[in-house]
């Protein structure tokens, strides 16, 4: 998308003449544009790609992120975005897409080397704090993807759930008559399709445990959590990009709020997590037996989304390199 679709946004919402303008880089997938007015307002405006190529699941992305600020809003407080205004239809005038309210600070991926390991351990805990409210948030309508692109929500998080690793891997013909996306784009993948499918559907019978849809983000990663405050006053200022976010078991979110790491040992963000659910979180052998049926699903995303975003060598190899031997790690876990 151009300046010129943001353009156009801010005109239908009657919004011209903003002081500033300022892409906003980190994301691959949408065009995120930061826009300030003289009266101070400042907003985030948001325009998926007209394009369609990209993996099952992310289609209507932005009802997935709408529905995220919406339903977050209540536990997440100051440090969830509120939605300004929202066009969810692609065949609209504008397009799709979503404005919403600026939040401070910067990436904790950026500031993670300025930390201290007391400001981090606070940190830590606050986030803790903030994602055990939202998994107090219960859907209204079952498990799966708020804009159903696998169908409809699910009456249960094992059928969501298996729908959802079917898109990316089984070779088989969905009901939207696309092939799984692993084998439409020719993903490379450590193991067989078949013989991975085997795995996860071997394992699936833990998820029957999961009756409650619960709000998950599902991309907690440091780039998505925004760090402000000077030093020795650092806070969390904001929790952003909800497009991934999902109904179902809240364990899923500890994929990436420890992206790469054991969330076993997160000792601050554990502490915050129990202290706002009211109950430690408990490493069961059915907890880590979903971890690693969600580290799975996860990393097959990875490295079969680097076709259709056309990645470059570098960023192949790197997923490659970091991604594949984790995926036959989780694998050889549930196997």
């Amino acid at each position: 998308m151009s300046v010129d679709s943001t353009t156009a946004v801010l005109e239908a919402l009657g919004a011209r003449g903003p002081a500033s303008r300022e892409p906003l880089a980190g994301g691959t997938y949408n065009t995120v544009t930061r826009v300030r007015f003289a009266d101070g307002r400042d907003w985030v405006v948001k325009i998926p790609p007209t394009h369609s190529t990209g993996l099952s699941y992310e289609q209507r992305l932005l009802v997935n992120e709408v529905t995220f600020y919406g339903a977050a809003a209540s536990e997440g407080g100051e440090v969830i975005p509120r939605v300004v205004h929202s066009e969810l239809d692609p065949g609209a005038t504008t397009g799709a897409y979503v404005v919403m309210t600026a939040l401070p600070g910067r990436p904790w991926s950026e500031v993670a080397g300025e930390l201290t390991a007391d400001e981090t351990h606070a940190l830590r805990t606050e986030f803790g704090a903030v994602v055990g409210g939202l998994h107090r948030v219960t859907g209204p309508g079952g498990h799966g993807y708020p804009a159903e692109p696998l169908g409809p929500l699910s009456p249960t998080w094992r059928e969501a759930f298996t729908a959802m690793t079917d898109a990316v891997l089984a070779d088989a013909v969905l009901a939207d008559a696309v092939l799984a996306d692993a084998v439409t784009y020719g993903a490379r993948l450590p193991w067989p399709v078949g013989r991975i499918h085997e795995v996860l559907a071997g394992a699936s019978d833990v998820l029957d445990e999961v009756v409650r849809p619960a709000l998950v983000h599902f991309d907690l990663w440091q780039g998505n959590l925004l760090v402000a405050g000077e030093p020795g006053a650092r806070h969390l200022g904001g929790i952003i990009d909800g497009e991934r976010m999902l109904w179902g078991d809240p364990v899923a979110d500890l994929v990436s709020t420890s992206l790469f790491g054991d969330p076993e040992t997160d000792q601050g963000f554990l502490a915050g997590y129990a202290a706002a659910t009211g109950a430690p979180l408990l490493f069961t052998p059915s907890v880590r037996r979903r971890l690693g049926l969600y580290r799975s699903y996860l990393y097959l995303i990875m490295l079969t989304e680097t076709v259709p975003r056309g990645a470059g060598p570098d960023a192949v190899e790197w997923t490659w390199k970091e991604v594949a031997p984790r995926l036959v790690a989780a694998l050889e876990g549930l196997a």
